[in-house]
């Protein structure tokens, strides 16, 4: 297998280049590639100081950049070193000013901008970490979100990443013997979603837990036959409150977030009623 280096260079914090190309290369099996990360490129010094290591270490670049100087004297340059360089933007924007009849602005990381957006996604963000594994219930109600499940569910790190699209989202373990607070079956803006596993994979991974922490994995926290029944009884509190759930068994972290998205808009869409939402 070839081995590729790839230089993701951007003018702003680099963000988007690097989810492209996470994007990419998951469209291939275990490809040998070193990444070669360089944001805030705004000077032609800057930019000549990251040419010497395009020379010791040639590969593919990728890049997004706003001042077209800077993007002449980098195409200028990989063209004399022989480099492939790609602007991961261009098709994109190309297509949207046909469209809408006008030019793109040139801004470095104009998605950055500290607008009113930003600061909403700061504050529900910061919300996020305060409403974490049934930590203050009593403000649920200004929840967006409120996802529920047993221990081991992905609760915690689904709540972060729709954090980060702007959501404020609270989550709460479901325990057998500690029934949650009444309010939970009250909620009237928040979304509730229930999240399930299959019981085996969730023993893998409390069992996983359990050995990172070097503590006992011989435990009623893995034993099969209570994680079948914690299950259960999660999935009958979901049918009963009419909740829709969302099954992580075989799901990623930003799957699962898609998924609760989508469950969030259809629900917006009919009012903010979501009987009759099914469950995915």
């Amino acid at each position: 297998m070839a081995r590729l280096n790839l230089h993701l260079l951007s003018d702003s914090t680099g963000e988007t280049l690097e989810m492209i190309a996470k994007a990419a290369l998951a469209q291939f099996d275990d490809p040998d590639v070193t990444r070669h990360f360089w944001p805030m490129v705004r000077s032609r010094q800057h930019l000549d100081r990251v040419m010497e290591e395009f020379k010791a270490n040639p590969g593919l670049v990728l890049f997004t950049l706003a001042n077209p100087e800077t993007r002449a004297r980098l195409e200028e340059q990989c063209r004399l070193l022989g480099l492939p360089h790609i602007a991961a933007l261009d098709a994109v924007t190309h297509a949207l000013q046909d469209r809408l009849g006008q030019e793109a602005h040139a801004r470095p990381g104009a998605r950055h901008v500290m607008d009113q957006a930003y600061f909403d996604r700061v504050d529900a963000i910061q919300f996020t970490i305060a409403h974490d594994d049934g930590i203050g219930w009593e403000n649920w109600e200004a929840a967006d979100i409120v996802l529920a499940g047993v221990s081991r569910t992905s609760k915690t790190p689904t709540s972060i990443y729709l954090a980060n699209r702007g959501f404020k989202v609270a989550n709460i373990p479901l325990v057998v013997e500690s029934p949650p607070p009444p309010l939970l079956f009250s909620l009237q803006k928040p979304m509730v979603v229930g999240l399930t596993t299959a019981p085996r994979r969730l023993i893998e991974i409390r069992r996983n837990r359990l050995l990172s922490l070097n503590e006992r994995t011989e435990t009623a926290y893995v034993d099969g036959e209570r994680v079948e029944k914690e299950v259960a009884f999660a999935r009958r509190m979901f049918a009963d409150n009419g909740w829709p759930v969302i099954d992580v068994t075989r799901r990623s972290i930003e799957e699962t977030a898609a998924a609760v998205i989508k469950l969030y808009q259809e629900r917006a869409a009919r009012g903010g009623d979501q009987a009759g939402i099914k469950p995915i």
